[in-house]
């Protein structure tokens, strides 16, 4: 892993050590704790960092037989966790957690050693040291990576109180509240789904009892979300909803389901259709930017799900259709002159060329790359992954105005992952340079590559940077 790394070719060399290398992150989309940045954590150790929450290592020590006690429930030590990743690591060549492994403790570290049971005691020592000291505070961690703004992901009823705090500091680094309002779609379970609708009603100050006052709260919140600097939605569904409703049919489904009783298959996809719907009019009267990841399978093992709950790292990718309803979708919303900026990722390689096809049949001859496909995401957040997602781009859309990469992470030790994507970023257009493809203009390539690297998502995200 030298300083070529992933670079194949001259152009591609020349490209991302020229244009890309020194470009600042936004990191529009992430799962790290807003709590941790506001208080400047330290982490306990590496393993903490590491293994705290990372849903990649932890399926891949429980493939090569590591107990749970050591993964994401852990009963065991510290070291004890960090020894068994140590030992399962050299088994992970061909997977990029081995490449992010080794990247990361290379860049924050700056140890050169591979991991391995030979190695892993001087390792974690020295990781706990850099950690203990001010350069391993989570805020050095995200400024000494090149941050300029993260979007994190938040539910209507947050506080969002360290987001506000965080707004009053002027310490280097943005960050912005991201409205993900799955809960509100998560009807499949009345009375999960009741309990959080009072969450709701208690955090908008208002009384829910019909669908409109349902409606209410939820504008009210994404309000607050708004004054708060919120410019950015994120739907986590398994696919488009898009089913013909009508106002009144919603409202049905939505006392039926008030009143604690569950809805059929029919009735669920008609008030998520009509929920989904309002919710992304409500993102475009904002002049937000909406994200919608489609694809994931949720808990398919339901014993591990008993025992451990969600987020545990057992999510597949999903085969769901999503072409039909997507384009409903969207077609009900620009009829409506409602919809924003959007982005549209899958987590099933199989509908790339499709999500490439339809952005382009929504544009508003306005706004540059107004609906994305968006990067190569979770399962899909590696080499082939990655070229799969700029060759669909590239080859139905402009790829010359594309967003770039996120880190979509618990870990504050995950931006190496933006130097991965632009690697295989230039080694994709360096290919093309070399080949005759396109022509070796590097004023014209190298300007798109910075672009892509941070300057589109900067004019597109419009959060003021």
């Amino acid at each position: 892993m030298d300083k070529d790394f992933l670079l194949d070719s001259e152009p591609a060399r020349r490209l991302y050590h020229e244009y890309a290398e020194g470009m600042p992150i936004l990191d529009y989309h992430s799962h790290i704790s807003v709590k941790e940045i506001r208080e400047n954590k330290k982490f306990a150790s590496i393993t903490e960092a590491w293994l705290g929450g990372d849903h990649y290592k932890w399926r891949l020590m429980r493939a090569m037989g590591v107990d749970e006690a050591f993964v994401s429930d852990p009963a065991a030590s510290d070291w004890e966790r960090f020894e068994k990743w140590a030992e399962v690591i050299p088994y992970t060549v061909g997977n990029p957690v081995y490449q992010w492994t080794h990247l990361e403790l290379k860049r924050f570290f700056g140890i050169e050693e591979q991991l391995s049971p030979a190695t892993a005691r001087e390792i974690f020592d020295k990781c706990n040291e850099f950690l203990r000291s001010e350069a391993g505070t989570v805020r050095s961690l995200i400024k000494n990576s090149g941050v300029k703004a993260i979007c994190s992901t938040d539910d209507p009823t947050d506080s969002i109180e360290d987001h506000l705090a965080l707004a009053k500091e002027d310490w280097g680094v943005k960050v912005f509240p991201t409205w993900r309002p799955d809960k509100a779609l998560a009807a499949g379970n009345a009375e999960l789904w009741n309990s959080w609708t009072d969450r709701l009603a208690k955090a908008a100050g208002l009384e829910i009892t019909d669908y409109s006052s349902f409606l209410e709260a939820l504008k009210r919140r994404h309000d607050f979300f708004h004054s708060a600097g919120c410019r950015l939605s994120d739907y986590g569904i398994e696919k488009p909803y898009a089913k013909p409703w009508t106002e009144e049919a919603a409202a049905e489904a939505f006392a039926k389901l008030r009143g604690g009783s569950e809805l059929t298959p029919e009735e669920l996809d008609l008030f998520r259709s009509a929920l989904l719907f309002e919710l992304l009019s409500m993102d475009a009267a904002s002049d937000w930017t909406q994200q919608l990841h489609f694809g994931a399978a949720r808990n398919p093992n339901s014993l591990a799900f008993a025992k451990q709950g969600p987020d545990r790292g057992y999510d597949v990718i999903g085969d769901f259709s999503v072409g039909p309803e997507l384009l409903r979708l969207l077609d009900s919303l620009e009829s409506k002159k409602r919809l924003t900026r959007t982005i549209i990722y899958t987590l099933n390689p199989k509908d790339n060329d499709l999500l490439a096809s339809v952005t382009g049949s929504f544009m508003d001859g306005v706004t540059p790359g107004k609906i994305q496909f968006g990067t190569a995401w979770w399962f899909n957040d590696h080499k082939v992954g990655m070229t799969r997602q700029l060759e669909a781009l590239a080859s139905i859309g402009l790829i010359s105005r594309f967003v770039g990469m996120l880190t979509d992470s618990r870990s504050f030790l995950s931006y190496p992952r933006h130097e991965y994507f632009r690697r295989l970023l230039c080694s994709f257009l360096g290919r093309q340079m070399e080949e005759g493809e396109i022509p070796e203009d590097y004023e014209l390539i190298g300007g798109i590559v910075k672009d892509i690297c941070y300057n589109n998502a900067v004019k597109y995200f419009k959060l003021g940077l």
